[in-house]
């Protein structure tokens, strides 16, 4: 520990005069270090500096990636063999590391957050202060829950394909949302179902969410009501509206774009275009996948008890009926009554 002391203390005199970055000084209380590293911790400078004497070890003997890998070998490697590379490894390793010792785990010279938000401030300002954030984005390993900081085959330097990294979180089924209801087990959902919507089996999550934090409810990329019950306006539905169109909810009679009518009474509008309880989207349609065609779903999550509200949907030949749910049994067909 004296050792330690003394070394830290006379390289830290050291380095003013040999010009390396205040990121790269030593700790000079050994009640603050966490981790070191083996060659300073044993006192031995000539490994990275041409002189093996803590009072004046001078300059380095290479420059600072090519000492580095001297070592660590399996980050050369990574350079020659991924396609994307975090720039801070290819300029130097000391942007994130201190070559000495450090208060944090892997000779960091900050946290994770505050690390990234070095040089990623604006998307590190998202995450933290969206009204509706994503956890896994501050929470745990934060930004190394996503993405590797040294080299990687994903675009953003993911860990892997964005689709199976939302995927593989999303399958808990005691996943909850900030206000503690239960989000959908996305795993469980896909295996059970044959239809997916368009985004869903285009394997983007981000045709509709936003990935690190967001203003809409759900990180939604647009406006999309956030409660069964809405009144309607256009501009509500904004995210829905950027795929589908809006015709389909203006009229209540329309017999050519919908399917879902009563001979030419437009059964869309009858459900969603009313001004206090327009019923949202998702009051029959799952927004990722359904057992059923036209993304019908067998039950929605009902009230602030989620009680389960089931639809009962039977398809027909030229329309169908839903069953026992907010209504006694309706059929309904477009060739009329």
């Amino acid at each position: 520990m004296m050792m330690r002391l003394a070394v830290a203390g006379l390289f830290f005199m050291v380095l003013g005069s040999v010009g390396l970055a205040q990121e790269t000084a030593p700790l000079q209380d050994p009640n603050d270090v966490f981790w070191a590293h083996a060659p300073f911790e044993m006192g031995e400078c000539g490994i990275c500096h041409v002189a093996n004497d803590p009072a004046a070890p001078g300059e380095l003997i290479a420059e600072v990636n090519d000492l580095c890998f001297s070592c660590h070998e399996i980050f050369a490697d990574m350079l020659a063999e991924f396609a994307n590379v975090h720039s801070p490894v290819e300029d130097s390793c000391t942007s994130c590391h201190n070559p000495h010792n450090s208060r944090r785990e892997k000779l960091l010279n900050l946290d994770t957050i505050n690390l990234c938000n070095e040089c990623h401030d604006d998307i590190v300002s998202v995450a933290t202060n969206s009204p509706v954030r994503h956890d896994p984005v501050t929470e745990g390993r934060a930004c190394l829950n996503c993405h590797d900081v040294h080299a990687s085959n994903v675009e953003a330097m993911l860990t892997g394909l964005p689709f199976d990294l939302c995927v593989d979180c999303h399958s808990d089924d005691e996943m909850t949302d900030e206000s503690g209801r239960p989000m959908t087990n996305l795993k469980s959902l896909l295996a059970d179902s044959h239809m997916q919507h368009g985004p869903v089996d285009n394997k983007d999550c981000s045709a509709c969410h936003a990935t690190h934090g967001g203003e809409n409810f759900r990180m939604l990329v647009s406006d999309y009501p956030a409660k069964f019950y809405a009144s309607y306006d256009p501009d509500n539905y904004e995210l829905c509206f950027g795929c589908h169109e809006t015709d389909v909810f203006a009229s209540p009679e329309n017999a050519n774009l919908t399917g879902f009518r009563d001979g030419d009474r437009n059964l869309h509008y009858l459900h969603v275009n009313k001004d206090r309880r327009g019923r949202t989207c998702r009051a029959c349609h799952e927004v990722h996948a359904a057992p059923q065609t036209h993304m019908i779903r067998d039950g929605v999550p009902y009230g602030s008890s989620n009680w389960v509200l089931q639809i009962n949907y039977t398809g027909t030949e030229d329309g169908g009926s839903c069953a026992k749910t907010c209504h006694p049994t309706k059929p309904y067909s477009r060739r009329g009554s």
